[in-house]
């Protein structure tokens, strides 16, 4: 345990961002020419060094800074069109941060639109021509210092990772080819197997071993390992995580120890606050628009059949926890089956007049705003299903469960791709399970307003019923 704590103790970081020689010039470079574009204009369009534009020229050096890191700008090697991209998202976003600032600065009406405009377009263009000369440079440099490595798997992922590498170019290593782990498949167009493990490094001067074993053949990595450490080789473990069903995934460092995180809700940290500070003012705005159609729709069903006004209904939720969900009843009031759940379908003799309308408009769904409120509920997120049904589906779709590690919402990425009402088959719950998932994977603010916005064109689906 002494020998743990102390190699967890050590103050090197486990995770180390690093920056190649050429980022770290593409950075000082595109700095440099956003300085020398803006101060020819100041000199040029102003006539003289202006302690306004000083002030927005610093504040944009910061704004650019942060940005930039944030979008990885010079961490991120893509393709040349998505690199462009993100550089003017990054611009953009890096101009209206700063133009935010001199504002409540009250300097921004010193400084002219002309000024403004020709900054903004020259900047751009400045730093664009940069990163295609850069890039050109690199790429040259890159093919001209390949090294050779070597793949330790045979199997389809290991074959992947040999093609990513050897079609990127800005990766130093090219890869000779794949290593067996087993004597068994070493005739399948690799170069041996492990037992041949030093002599294909020497033959090949090897600099670079990837690992990339299955998880069941993992426990050979101790050895392979010892092996390699007196060839004066990299070694890289690649472990082939996606191999899983993944929900939220990332790396991490905890007490000293590298955490690859397989399954994990995305309502972490801020994400958590920021989600429910965006929900409840949404569904506050919402009741508040929609308050005569919500009272109106409340007396008409009163007036029109008997029974409450409100439908509750237990549904799981975040983690699993169970809550009631508030709709307006639809049905006409009858005997519930408490072991078996049966979805509304198309011509249901349960449905009332009036609820039939309100299924298909979505209005019945209204009243989960007062959820959202609580708190059990989100704007957008997956649909929650009734408890009946998580126990029948769960066991015939693979992790089906896995899309209650975040909020469930009152639309979702499934309902706006039409996967909404009656799943009278396995494949459509498939879809809406699959679409549930992705939406966990790449949830932000942004995508729930475009699900949002997505969800108004959606309220009168064929599917509603």
């Amino acid at each position: 345990m002494e020998d743990i704590e102390s190699i967890a103790s050590m103050g090197r970081p486990l995770l180390q961002r690093r920056n190649s020689l050429t980022n770290v010039l593409q950075s000082l470079l595109d700095a440099l020419i956003v300085l020398s574009i803006f101060v020819s204009l100041m000199m040029v369009m102003v006539g003289a060094i202006s302690y306004h534009h000083v002030l927005f020229a610093l504040i944009m050096m910061v704004a650019m800074a942060a940005v930039y890191d944030y979008f990885g700008i010079y961490r991120r090697n893509a393709g040349f069109l998505s690199k462009i991209i993100q550089l003017c998202k990054a611009w953009i976003i890096s101009l209206m941060i700063s133009l935010s600032l001199v504002y409540l600065l009250q300097v921004l009406q010193y400084i002219s639109r002309d000024f403004l405009v020709a900054f903004a377009v020259a900047g751009f263009v400045g730093q664009l021509l940069s990163h295609l000369l850069l890039r050109i440079v690199q790429k040259s440099r890159t093919e001209k210092a390949k090294v050779n490595a070597i793949i330790v798997g045979s199997d389809d992922f290991a074959k992947y990772l040999q093609k990513r590498i050897n079609t990127n170019p800005w990766v130093r290593e090219r890869v000779v080819g794949l290593l067996s782990s087993s004597a068994s498949s070493s005739s399948l167009g690799c170069l041996g197997d492990l037992s041949q493990l030093l002599t294909v490094v020497d033959e090949h001067k090897i600099r670079s071993v990837y690992l990339a074993l299955p998880f069941e053949e993992a426990g050979q990595m101790k050895g392979i390992y010892e092996q390699l450490q007196d060839s004066n080789v990299d070694v890289h473990w690649v472990p082939n995580i996606h191999a899983l069903k993944l929900i939220n995934q990332s790396v991490k460092e905890f007490a000293g120890f590298p955490v690859i995180t397989l399954s994990e809700t995305p309502l972490i940290g801020t994400h958590e606050l920021k989600k429910a500070v965006v929900d409840k003012v949404l569904a506050t705005i919402a009741l508040i628009v929609f308050s005569p159609l919500i009272l109106g729709t409340a007396l008409v069903i009163k007036l029109t059949s008997e029974g409450p006004v409100f439908f509750k209904q237990p549904r799981t939720g975040w983690d699993g926890k169970e809550f009631l969900i508030w709709k307006f009843r639809s049905m006409y009031v009858h005997e519930v089956d408490v072991d078996k759940l049966q979805q509304a379908t198309k011509g249901d003799p349960r449905i009332t007049p009036v609820g039939r309308f309100i299924r298909r408009t979505s209005i019945d769904e209204l009243p989960q705003l007062i959820n959202v409120l609580i708190g059990n509920m989100s704007m957008v997120g997956p649909r929650p299903h009734a408890v009946q049904h998580n126990k029948e589906y769960s066991e015939q779709i693979s992790a089906y469960l896995c899309r209650h590690r975040i909020k469930p919402g009152i639309t979702g990425l499934a309902q706006v791709r039409g996967y909404r009402g009656e799943t009278e088959e396995l494949e459509l719950m498939s879809k809406r399970v699959e679409s549930d998932m992705e939406y966990i994977n790449n949830w932000s603010i942004t995508l729930d307003i475009i699900i949002l916005f997505k969800t108004v064109f959606t309220l009168f689906g064929g599917r509603a019923y």
